[in-house]
């Protein structure tokens, strides 16, 4: 009997220890380890109005394996016009934070709950909103232009931007409404996130040309950039300069001298001037950064739409000849326009590498290089 008794007892405490060590430490099944979806690389490319920052969004944007949106931020300085951009900025860098997240519920701000897809702004240069699961009318590897995509795919619900985001492996978001950045610091140390940056820049001298020829769709937003700035008419298109080559000063030496530890291979400036003159090889430099492939589709793509015969300078898809649109200005803005740019922009010109024309005659002599080999350190 009393044999017995200790048999129960130890079956007993055999099942209880059975019990306890699978509730501590659940079986694996088939011993497979389970495998964690990658989390997302989240790119934000900085940059100002008429900079090339749409070309280069499209360089992002018509990869497969990119999310990209184009200067969502349109929405907080619609919404909340009457403020400042430095006021503006806490605002935009948290929806920019969000739609990284796929959270598109930050859109409930400054935008009707009747919105659709086609509602959002400039959603049609973003390939990944023209494809599935976004639109059934093209495929996921197709190079799609804004006007095909518009008249396809406009009809789809909001709730389209937020699934698709969901199923990319790089979230690349281009805006031209930060000004500074330090702002962007509790972004880049947000274990949430993934975050790269890529500074572009342009010759002051060009983007001011060509802000000339879009003052009126631009005026809304250079009355917020100089608001705080007590400015006469004839001087806002210099002023609105002298803000936006500050601002790349600064930018640029926040991701160059006394870095932080949290910024370290994560920013990257690149002209505009040198993605023109070597499109192949600087797109793969910025796909190495983002750490995305440059397919051979890619790559005949990038070379064709920036070797074409046109030479207007609103090319996203269309084909124009890029490097010759980039020295446009050089034949058409006078002189005594280009001695204003440089005086505003002198600092900005000396350290992105933009050499200071002397005269009208270095102007129009186009074998006079404008680029300084740009050195990161100095």
């Amino acid at each position: 009997m009393m044999k017995f008794r200790r048999v129960q007892v130890l079956l007993i405490l055999a099942i209880l220890s059975f019990l306890l060590i699978h509730l501590h430490y659940p079986p694996c099944s088939n011993n497979i380890p389970t495998e964690e979806k990658p989390s997302p690389v989240h790119i934000l490319i900085l940059s100002s109005w008429r900079s090339g920052s749409s070309f280069t969004g499209q360089l992002f944007s018509q990869h497969p394996s990119v999310f990209y949106l184009m200067e969502p931020a349109w929405h907080v300085w619609i919404k909340m016009y009457y403020n400042s951009a430095k006021v503006l900025h806490m605002a935009v860098r948290d929806l920019v934070r969000s739609v990284f997240l796929c959270d598109m519920s930050v859109f409930d701000a400054y935008m009707s709950s009747e919105r659709k897809k086609s509602d959002l702004f400039q959603w049609e240069t973003s390939r990944a909103l023209c494809s599935p699961p976004a639109c059934d009318s093209f495929s996921r590897g197709d190079i799609i232009s804004p006007v095909n995509c518009k008249t396809m795919c406009s009809k789809y619900p909001f709730s389209k931007v937020e699934e698709a985001c969901k199923t990319y492996s790089h979230i690349v978001v281009k805006e031209v409404r930060f000004f500074d950045l330090k702002v962007l610091y509790p972004l880049l140390t947000d274990p949430s996130l993934n975050l790269k940056i890529i500074h572009l820049v342009r010759d002051p001298r060009a983007v001011f040309r060509s802000r000339e020829n879009t003052v009126a769709e631009l005026k809304y937003d250079t009355n917020i950039v100089v608001r705080s700035r007590k400015t006469k008419r004839e001087m806002e298109p210099y002023d609105t300069m002298q803000v936006i080559c500050k601002s790349h000063v600064e930018m640029y030496k926040a991701g160059n001298q006394d870095v932080p530890s949290f910024l370290k291979d994560r920013y990257l400036m690149v002209r505009y001037e040198d993605i023109v003159r070597d499109p192949l090889a600087k797109t793969a430099e910025l796909y190495r950064f983002a750490e995305l492939n440059f397919t051979p589709k890619l790559q005949k793509w990038v070379h064709n739409v920036t070797h074409g015969k046109g030479q207007g300078e609103h090319f996203v898809i269309g084909s124009r000849d890029a490097l010759r649109v980039s020295q446009a200005w050089r034949k058409t803005l006078p002189f005594q326009k280009i001695e204003k740019v440089q005086n505003v922009c002198k600092d900005a010109m000396n350290l992105l590498g933009y050499r200071v024309l002397q005269s009208e005659e270095e102007q129009k002599d186009m074998s006079l290089d404008l680029l300084f080999a740009q050195n990161s350190s100095e």
